[in-house]
């Protein structure tokens, strides 16, 4: 119940400080965003030249595709990931041309970037235990169901994903 009552307060605080974004940039002039950041931030920003291309020929793994097609009620995506990051650079675009390809409502993405030291906005990485980045947490009806880490178990994110899904159905 604590939990449940912990998502709640979070998912109003979230609506609230959705808009909130601290911009910085670090010493070799990479665009850092830490806060709430919407998908049209990182494609219309110059800043984030890595979107388009890391986009670009990606094919959604057939069981993914078909999870967050099929299984999509009371599923929210969480993600924390940092527009420094590497990982965060060459997954974000492909999960977001996945969650576009099968139709998923982006008012169920939450995307949180975080600093280099992996610290974002309302000290929500300690909250929700992030260490790692791109990390993926599935939350249904507010509770969490799995996560996927950077590439995940098999290097196959959006696999993954879709298995967290759709067990989720089940």
């Amino acid at each position: 119940m604590k939990k449940l009552l912990f998502l709640a307060v979070l998912t109003l605080s979230l609506q609230a400080a959705y808009s909130q974004v601290e911009v910085s940039w670090d010493a070799s002039g990479t665009k850092i965003l830490k806060g709430f950041i919407e998908k049209k931030d990182l494609v219309s920003d110059t800043a984030f030249t890595w979107y388009a291309p890391n986009a670009k020929g990606y094919t959604p793994e057939a069981g993914a595709l078909a999870a967050f097609k099929n299984h999509h009620a009371g599923i929210h995506i969480l993600i924390f990931g940092g527009t420094w990051c590497s990982d965060t650079q060459g997954l974000l675009p492909k999960f977001f041309a996945l969650t576009e390809a099968a139709g998923f409502p982006e008012n169920q993405v939450t995307l949180i970037g975080v600093d280099r030291a992996k610290k974002a906005q309302y000290n929500l990485t300690e909250a929700f235990q992030v260490y790692n980045v791109p990390t993926f947490i599935v939350l249904k009806n507010g509770k969490e169901i799995g996560r996927v880490v950077e590439y995940g178990k098999y290097g196959m994110f959006d696999k993954e994903l879709g298995e967290i899904i759709a067990q989720s159905a089940k």
